[in-house]
């Protein structure tokens, strides 16, 4: 197929499978056309990545000493290869992946890695801070993504500590979008580095960063003011002073915090002064009714809100959220209520009558009824300027009886693309009425597994709600 895509700018090839067996890419010639751009493997084994680098410079080599001697067609492999963007989900990530790499694409401007061991690497097989030295070699980097996911095993970078991010930092002063996942050892004093040497960040994600503290914020707004997207997952010792620190950044849109469970009420009212803010995930935050009723009074123009986990927030504090005459009530179309054992179905009712603009509402594991799928089911009813709901999450909602099934046949729901149900009496005993439904309804994908919403194209599956 490649040999005949000589103008292909962009690849991507997903392996499906939890694991990669030992043969799965060695029987696939990677004939890479010159002009290609992007590429992207889902999984693939590292010592596979490994030979490709090695085609690629010998046909580099090839190229040299035919342009010199005499002129003949050359295969696209051996031309000169200008690969941008570079994206990889392998056994493993160690210093001789990315010294492979950066010895033969220099041209990368983007390059995401993310490793699933299945045990912790072997010490000379692992990834130090003298493999992210190579990273020099990157002139022109600008996206930097290192992800050691927990995946199949409890795993971590073991063997970079803060010295490995200085050198980091010191190499690629000139990078726009940092992400990191798995590095134990990394202290507030590694993050900070990067923080303050890399000016041009704009989007900065760390992920189960055990020694992240706000220590690693403090006045980094003060060099570090660009700063588009923050993405601070699972970081047990983050408090609501970085979210204070971070919201002097005026230009801020993305602000994920989900599982940091010190962020409290009092950093709401920073927040709710983001004019530019779109998505905020505050999934296990401590927040309250009162915390939301600040955010209602706000002027963020939030399209997206999380508030999976978010156990002591109730009912009222849903009807805070619509009713507080800001602006999220006129701009909010995805809610998370996920695992919120205080919602009930009258703030379904609330979302019905005063949520206008949602159209994805995730409520699995929540206390609702037949009552909160009559609510959503006639909500253009109550409200004609609604919006139709495209995206349902219903997954563990045992309140719901078979026969709400019956609000989900033609007219109900005309707009709805997606619907999970797992773990329902919907699901375990409705199976004759589903069939009819997907016979009348053949665009709508009925998920009856623990999928999050928009498993539509089988690649998105993830049981829990936290990063992994």
């Amino acid at each position: 197929m490649l040999n005949g895509c000589l103008c292909l700018e962009s690849f991507s090839l997903k392996i499906r499978g939890r694991e990669v067996g030992a043969n799965a890419f060695q029987s696939i010639d990677f004939f890479l056309p010159s002009a290609l751009k992007s590429m992207k493997l889902q999984s693939v084994l590292e010592q596979d990545v490994i030979r490709l680098m090695d085609k690629i410079r010998v046909g580099a080599d090839r190229n040299s000493v035919l342009t010199a001697h005499v002129s003949i067609p050359i295969s696209p492999l051996s031309s000169v290869f200008t690969l941008q963007r570079l994206s990889l989900v392998l056994d493993a990530i160690s210093d001789e992946l990315i010294m492979a790499i950066s010895g033969n694409l220099p041209t990368l401007v983007e390059l995401d890695l993310e490793d699933r061991p299945v045990k912790q690497p072997l010490p000379n097989h692992d990834l130090t801070n003298t493999g992210l030295q190579y990273l020099a070699s990157f002139h022109h980097l600008m996206g930097l993504s290192l992800i050691r996911s927990r995946h199949n095993q409890q795993v971590s970078f073991k063997r970079v500590n803060d010295m490995g991010m200085f050198l980091l930092s010191e190499v690629c002063k000139g990078l726009e979008s940092v992400r990191l996942c798995g590095f134990s050892k990394v202290s507030d004093a590694g993050y900070a580095s990067i923080l303050h040497s890399c000016l041009k960040l704009k989007k900065f994600e760390a992920r189960n960063a055990f020694f992240l503290s706000d220590l690693a914020f403090l006045d980094v707004t003060e060099s570090q003011c660009s700063l588009v997207e923050v993405k601070l997952l699972s970081c047990s010792l983050i408090t609501s002073e970085t979210v204070k620190q971070l919201t002097r950044s005026r230009v801020l849109e993305v602000l994920d915090l989900c599982g940091c469970r010190s962020i409290a009420d009092s950093c709401l009212g920073s927040i709710s002064s983001l004019r530019s803010l779109s998505m905020l995930n505050l999934a296990g935050a401590d927040i309250t009714d009162y915390g939301l009723s600040v955010l209602a009074q706000g002027i963020p123009s939030i399209t997206h809100l999380c508030l999976r986990h978010c156990e002591r927030v109730t009912d009222e504090g849903i009807s805070f959220l619509f009713h507080g005459g800001g602006t999220i009530r006129k701009t909010l179309s995805a809610l998370d209520l996920g695992y919120m054992p205080r919602i009930s179905d009258k703030a379904i009712f609330t979302i019905a009558m005063a949520g206008t603009e949602i159209t994805e509402l995730c409520l699995r594991h929540c206390s609702v009824t037949d009552v909160s799928l009559d609510c959503l089911a006639m909500r253009k009813t109550f409200r004609d300027e609604c919006k139709l709901l495209r995206r349902l999450d219903l997954l563990k909602c045992t309140g719901l009886s078979v026969n709400s099934l019956r609000f989900l046949k033609r007219p109900s729901f005309p707009g709805l693309h997606w619907l999970g149900i797992g773990g329902t009496p919907l699901a375990s005993k409705g199976y004759p009425t589903l069939s009819k439904i997907h016979n009348q309804r053949p665009w709508l994908t009925i998920c009856l597994e623990g999928c999050e919403m928009g498993c539509y194209d089988g690649w998105q599956f993830h049981r829990a709600g936290y990063p992994q």
